[in-house]
């Protein structure tokens, strides 16, 4: 299951994006606004994260105007590897090199079959582990760091061989 999240100014690309995650055999549970008023795009990049990051979903994807606050919100949480792309080249790297297990685009920025190549690229795509897991590794290491508790730096990148 996926899930998917959005602001007011993105209830419409988000029912296109729902249908055509549908359309491809995949679960959708929504967390977005279905309002036209105003709100807060943090609340919902934040419900897709928690989601994601608790197993709920298996990877989400949302909406704001441009994409980029409900990303901030969402990397806000352990274990999110949020990514706002524009189009299907980064889609497709954010996961092979990344493992983006968020997708975020601006309703604002990307039309509706533009929206649906992002999705796909990402979709179809494979993270490829090997040296790009040592990435996601140190990622997670810099997550430690920020518990209070740990307080301590990350460690130092060492030299790729």
């Amino acid at each position: 299951m996926y899930a998917i999240g959005n602001d007011h100014s993105a209830i419409e690309l988000k029912n296109i994006i729902k249908q055509h995650l549908e359309s491809r055999g995949i679960e959708v549970k929504d967390f977005g606004t279905n309002s036209p008023e105003s709100c807060n795009y943090a609340e919902y990049g934040e419900k897709v994260a928690r989601a994601v990051a608790s197993g709920e979903c298996e990877r989400g994807i949302c909406i704001c105007g441009t994409g980029v606050g409900i990303s901030i919100a969402a990397n806000k949480v352990n274990g999110i590897r949020a990514c706002v792309c524009s189009e299907p080249f980064s889609a497709k790297l954010s996961k092979q090199h990344n493992d983006s297990n968020i997708l975020c685009f601006g309703a604002r920025v990307v039309g509706t079959e533009l929206a649906k190549m992002i999705v796909d690229a990402w979709l179809d795509a494979e993270f490829e582990g090997g040296r790009h897991q040592k990435r996601i590794d140190y990622l997670k290491e810099i997550e430690k760091s920020n518990y209070p508790a740990a307080n301590k730096p990350a460690r130092r990148c060492k030299k790729e061989q």
